[in-house]
């Protein structure tokens, strides 16, 4: 039932609008690959491993191939092992050492090296597909939700340390667990190999530590009789990689953002577009959900004013994941609970928002993220305002609800805190479970005008934007008040304009699983 009674048509068109904006973006991401998505292809052909000194396999490889990258990596790995016989970790390891060049070897017929790198494709794919339906015959069982799903982090910097907090959660009533990580890895142009045990306001995300926590997480769940998602981060210099990972090891969620590299990281803007569509087709394959950090403008401009500014990312995020060939219910959209509490009718304002994105995004599970930026040493305040915000998602249908801890503005939240933030999300959202249903919106209402309000705000601001561009927008700091060139940040070098005879043996696998997707 709608509470605001939103104009159809207007939201119709902040979607073309949006469709606009994003597609004059696409003709740059069609024309172009990256040194990790090449990466990210060697290793769904099966690559894995690193050298002595830790230096992954995949990147030897591309570094190896770096003036070849133009026709792709596939195609030199392919005809290495059709002339090698080779495995291609063995192969990886004697270009390392200098024994072997691919790019002398001499070229196998085209159509017998695209079969092979497409057969070498498969058993990575089917285990992805496996796992997909592993997930989605376990969440089949628990029947219709009436709550947002709990979401915990953890972030001890210790994967070991970090699944005895995971379980602790998860019998606390957590749903969700995503493993923060470690300080500064988005900015690393390689995925570290290996279980980790040292890490900075966070572990390291690798695919040995996604394993571990996985395989903690199913035994967490079996145990309390429910399946518990899994969530990392597929962003960064390495972000389609990552997602590979996250997809092989059966994570569930990903934070998985157009923008926020860009804005948040001063990752080159080309690079990340180019990185973030070919990561989300990935995750669609995977039936991953992706999370975006539209929570993150209000850190850094005021929530109420630049409102507009959350919604307005949501429809551009959507457009680029509707081209990466995600469904609505793979889009965890954000947003977030951070107007100043002093404000007057601050709640009323947030229950106006939620409400907002929640009825221009009907079918996602829109992720809701805590107040934290107006959080103080108080912890009786901050446990406070994490009730409201529980009432709040509750109220207007959230998907994820990510808690709110008390000591947020002090210190990693020991045990205790996370599980009080459980108790706190379990018995709002118990005890309100029907409130919504109870009463209904005057037209001329606080809520309803202020949604309104936002809502017309948000298309005239993509209106300009579609004028200006989003590479321009950015530039000229549109969004969070943050300002970044078209050619500045970090990665520009890393990305490489496609030859005309540009290979990627993905390509066939995501236009038979992803017919909406935009694959040239």
């Amino acid at each position: 039932m709608s509470m605001l009674n939103l104009p159809q048509g207007q939201i119709a068109r902040i979607r073309d609008y949006a469709r606009d904006i994003a597609g004059q973006v696409q003709e740059h991401i069609d024309r172009h690959t990256t040194q990790t998505v090449e990466r990210a292809v060697v290793r769904l052909m099966g690559l894995d491993g690193a050298n002595d000194e830790g230096v992954p396999y995949p990147n030897v490889i591309v570094d190896h191939l770096q003036d070849q990258l133009p026709h792709g990596a596939a195609a030199f790995l392919a005809n290495a092992v059709l002339h090698t016989g080779l495995s291609l970790s063995d192969i990886a390891w004697q270009v390392d050492a200098g024994i072997l060049d691919l790019t002398t070897l001499p070229m196998a017929d085209p159509r017998i090296v695209a079969d092979t790198a497409c057969r070498l494709v498969e058993p990575q794919m089917e285990r992805i597909a496996a796992n997909r339906r592993w997930r989605e015959e376990k969440i089949s069982g628990e029947g219709r939700r009436t709550h947002p799903l709990l979401y915990v982090i953890v972030a001890t910097g210790n994967i070991y340390e970090d699944v005895g907090q995971a379980k602790n959660a998860v019998k606390s009533g957590a749903e969700v667990v995503a493993v923060i990580r470690s300080t500064a890895q988005s900015l690393l142009d390689y995925v570290p190999y290996g279980a980790t045990t040292e890490g900075f306001g966070g572990t390291y995300a690798t695919q040995e530590n996604f394993r571990i926590m996985r395989e903690a997480l199913d035994e967490a769940g079996s145990r309390e009789g429910r399946y518990v998602r899994l969530v990392n981060y597929a962003s960064g210099l390495c972000m389609p990689e990552i997602a590979v990972m996250g997809a092989l090891e059966r994570l569930d969620m990903m934070l998985n953002d157009s923008m926020y590299g860009i804005l948040f990281r001063d990752i080159n803007m080309y690079r990340t577009f180019t990185d973030q569509h070919f990561s989300r087709m990935v995750n669609a394959c995977a039936g991953v959900m992706i999370n975006t950090g539209e929570d993150n403008y209000l850190t850094t401009a005021d929530a109420v004013d630049k409102a507009y500014t959350v919604l307005a990312s949501d429809f551009i995020n959507e457009r680029f994941a509707y081209h990466s060939g995600l469904t609505p219910a793979l889009m965890g959209l954000g947003h977030a609970f951070e107007i100043d509490p002093r404000l007057e009718n601050s709640f009323l304002l947030e229950l106006a928002h939620a409400w907002l994105v929640r009825e221009c995004f009907p079918e996602h599970p829109l992720k809701y993220m805590p107040p934290t930026k107006h959080i103080t040493g108080n912890i009786f305040q901050a446990y406070m305002l994490n009730t409201m915000f529980n009432l709040a998602g509750q109220m207007t249908n959230q998907g994820i609800q990510l808690l709110g801890m008390l000591t947020e503005a002090i210190h990693t939240p020991h045990l205790q805190d996370r599980g009080l933030a459980c108790h706190n999300a379990t018995y709002v959202m118990n005890a309100a479970k029907d409130l919504s249903a109870q009463f209904t919106l005057k037209p001329d209402s606080f809520i309803v005008t202020r949604a309104q309000t936002v809502l017309d705000q948000c298309e005239d601001f993509l209106r300009q934007l579609v004028d200006v561009g989003l590479m321009q927008g950015i530039e000229q700091g549109l969004f969070a008040d943050v300002k970044r060139l078209r050619d500045g940040g970090k990665g520009l070098k890393g990305v490489v304009t496609r030859a005309d005879d540009y290979f990627n043996p993905l390509f066939p696998v995501f236009r038979k699983l992803l017919p909406t997707a935009h694959v040239a």
